[in-house]
This record gives C-alpha cells, structure tokens and sequence, in this order.
C-alpha cells in the first residue's frame, strides 16, 4: 500500500495497535500491520525481557515502544520518587471514601504502607512517569530493533527527542487539539497521533471526525508531519474514512483488547463484551486526569455529589489502582459485588466488538473492510 507511514515503518498496511500484551504486539506486526508496546508500567529489566521475546516471536517484523510523560503532573521536577512517600500525600478523606467503597461491595482494602512491596503487577505503573525514569526505559528499547517511539500527556522532552533522532528512529506524539498538535510539530515530532474523544485512556474533549481535519489544517503551514488517526477505531471503513479525512493511518488500542492473544482478564473481556458504545465514560477517577473507561459502581461512585474530587496525577492512581486490583482479585474469586466495580480503559467502539477473534483475523478484516470502502468510493466517481 502506497502510504508515507508505511514507508516511514517498513509495514504493509497502515494499521497501528497500542496493547501492553506482547502477544498482540507481535501478532499485528507478523499480520502485516504495526505493533507498539506500551512501556510505561515495566522496570528496564522487565522491559528487556518482553521486548527480547518480542524480537525472538515477531519474525523479524518492525515494531515500537509508546511510554508516558506527562508535561503536567504533581511532581514535576521530583526525582528519585518513591511510592511509600507519595502514598502519604494523599489526603485522609480520600483514602476513607475508597476503604468504605471497598467495604461496601465486600472487598478487603489493601494493607496500607504496601506500596514498596508490591509485584510488578500490583504497582501502578512503577511511577515511570518522570523524564529520568522513562529515559532509561528508552536506552533498554534502543538495543533493540525499534522503528518508532511514542510519547503521550504532553511535548516529548527535548533528550527523549534526541534519542530517537540519534538512532534515526521516529518520535511520535499523541495530542487531542489543534493547538497541541502546532506545539509537538514546532518541537520536532515526526508523527502526530490525533487522538478523539472517543478513545480509550486519556483522551480529548474533540470527536475525531472533527478532530483530524482541524490538526491538518493547523499544521500543514509549519511542517508537513504526517497524521495518525485514533479514537473508536475499530473497523476498516473506519480508518478508510480516517483517511479521507487526511489521516496516514490509523493508531488502534480498544479493539486488541478482546483479541484470543490479549492478557486481559476474562472478567474484563466479558464486560467489555457486553458492553455498547454508551457503557463507557470519561472521568478523572483512575489517574487524575480524564480517561475513558467501562462505566463502573467505582466510576459512578467518584461522580456521586458526595464524592471527593479526584486528586491530581499521579496521587488518583496510587490511590486507585490497588483498590481496583482488590476488587478485581476478589470478582476473581466468585464476588459477584466486586465485580460492579471492575472497570477498565476502553474506548466507543467497545460497542461494535463483540466475540473473541484472533488478532490476525481482526488485522485481516480491517484489511478486506479498508479495501471494500475504497472500492465502494472510487465507484461513486465511475464514469
């Protein structure tokens, strides 16, 4: 396929898919499509390990790393931050109102003080969120074979910058406005990653049919910066449509997450399964800043009138990822009340996904749906 970011990755079909699963990362790039790693929540050594199985399973196919550094967040400029320390800092009232939602749907509240001793798992994202620590994730991703680096939550640092325009990597970025994408293009960012409102994770206040053509048309004075459409994209027409619209392709994430090779939980596939495109929301609730998840008795509780406000990233997530992962071990275990407050990262289009398919199968159907939709629109203009 002709497509400057096919050129620009060394891959057949401009299809992007963000998963933290290894498997899906491989499986869409050995199908023909793009897979990008989500690194944020491992240690170098972790990231190490997964990106070597990654090399040793991908069948020599281009893949990338996409980590997290956000440009505003509560403890800018810090370093060396423990979580123990920072658990402190969060206000009585709050850790209160999520020990009696705990208790209210019979699940057990984390000890308290046992941030430090947590598993890789049970860690909420280890805090990688500061330039020094992503930096070094970045160093372990240059021993291998990477053909793009994404950045989220704000410009990439000028060393983040550096680094991959040193290895003759690309570095993308994700925005959500037009006035984001003007700043990422003025410092130098080689992909733009147009994120609407209708995605999954942090997202827009912006639906992505408006969204693209707006950041097309802001940019292509300053630099001619190619586009990656995302938010609810979970067909072929829609990221054929993506691409009329000026998009070079389209950056995925909700649609892998009920693929057979996620690692998702069977809890959260079902609900995600279930699910219509009007069983998501945006909220504060999980990290501090707005992201779309499966509504949830814990989403409906922190929206309730008698609700603190979520604190600011990152105090939300320490405060809120082991509380769901209690709630999630115990919905494990057969507590039909924990289950109500299992949520999870999912865009709009978890309405239009509703079996367990392969991830090849799904790369393939957007392929055939992709050239169906191009077909049908050059047959309008027929003579």
């Amino acid at each position: 396929m002709k497509s400057v970011l096919c050129e620009m990755l060394g891959i057949e079909f401009p299809l992007v898919a963000f998963s933290h699963c290894r498997n899906v990362v491989a499986a869409v790039s050995r199908a023909g499509g793009f897979g990008v790693l989500g690194a944020t929540a491992f240690s170098p050594d972790g990231l190490e390990q997964e990106m070597k199985w990654i090399d040793e399973n991908i069948g020599g196919k281009p893949y990338g790393i996409d980590v997290l550094i956000p440009e505003n967040i509560a403890t800018k400029g810090e370093t060396n931050v423990r979580m123990g320390s920072l658990a402190e800092r969060i206000p009585q009232r709050h850790r209160d109102f999520v020990r009696e939602l705990l208790i209210k749907y019979e699940v057990e509240p984390p000890q308290s003080g046992k941030s430090e001793s947590l598993d890789r798992d049970e860690r909420p994202a280890r805090l990688n969120l500061q330039e020094d620590a992503v930096i070094k994730l970045l160093e372990v991703s240059f021993r291998h074979p990477i053909k793009l680096i994404a950045n989220a939550l704000g410009v990439p640092p000028q060393s983040m910058l550096d680094l991959g325009h040193r290895h003759g990597v690309p570095v993308a970025a994700l925005i959500g406005a037009k006035e984001h994408a003007i700043r990422q293009v003025r410092a130098g960012v080689d992909v733009i990653i147009a994120e609407g409102w209708e995605a999954g994770g942090h997202c827009s206040e912006v639906s992505t049919l408006v969204l693209i053509p707006e950041v097309l048309r802001a940019i292509k004075p300053i630099r001619n910066v190619p586009i990656l459409a995302a938010g609810g994209i979970a067909t072929g027409r829609q990221m054929a449509a993506c691409m009329a619209l000026g998009a070079a392709g389209a950056w995925t994430g909700s649609v892998w997450l009920t693929t057979a090779e996620s690692d998702v939980s069977e809890i959260i596939q079902q609900k995600m399964l279930a699910a219509t495109s009007r069983d998501t929301v945006r909220s504060k609730c999980r990290t501090g800043k707005f992201s779309r998840q499966l509504k949830s008795a814990w989403t409906e509780a922190w929206e309730a009138s008698d609700s603190p406000e979520p604190l600011p990233m990152p105090y939300q997530t320490i405060l809120s990822e082991p509380a769901l992962r209690a709630a999630h071990r115990a919905a494990e275990r057969g507590n039909e009340r924990a289950r109500e407050l299992v949520t999870y990262w999912v865009g709009q289009c978890v309405g239009l996904v509703d079996t367990v398919k392969s991830t090849r199968a799904v790369v393939t159907e957007f392929m055939e749906e992709f050239a169906e939709a191009i077909d049908e629109m050059q047959a309008l203009t027929a003579e």
